[in-house]
């Protein structure tokens, strides 16, 4: 059997992280952006996680910006989707495309 190491956990990271950039740039509908930026987050999170347990396992580093980042983007999605629900409730859409038109 097979030990995962951190190639593994670093190759999924960078999995997740460019399908997030892939959702983020082609995706129109701001659920879906924002849904790609938390994506992005995540993997991010992941290797700090990954770099701790492997690099520092004494030191606990990796976690705390790991807790922060989760703090951060919990407040960052609540914020996001106040904008996006008074920007429907406005404008009846939340698709990117219309926002040129909502300037007039």
């Amino acid at each position: 059997m097979t030990e995962i190491g951190l190639n593994h956990f670093l190759i999924l990271s960078t999995g997740l992280f460019f399908l997030g950039v892939y959702g983020f740039l082609t995706r129109r509908n701001l659920i879906t952006i924002l849904m790609s930026i938390e994506l992005m987050l995540n993997s991010v999170n992941i290797n700090f996680i990954a770099f701790n347990k492997y690099l520092w396992p004494d030191q606990m580093d990796g976690l705390f910006f790991t807790l922060f980042i989760i703090a951060t983007a919990a407040a960052e999605a609540a914020v996001a989707i106040a904008i996006i629900i008074h920007l429907y409730r406005r404008f009846f859409s939340i698709d990117v495309t219309d926002a040129g038109e909502l300037r007039h």
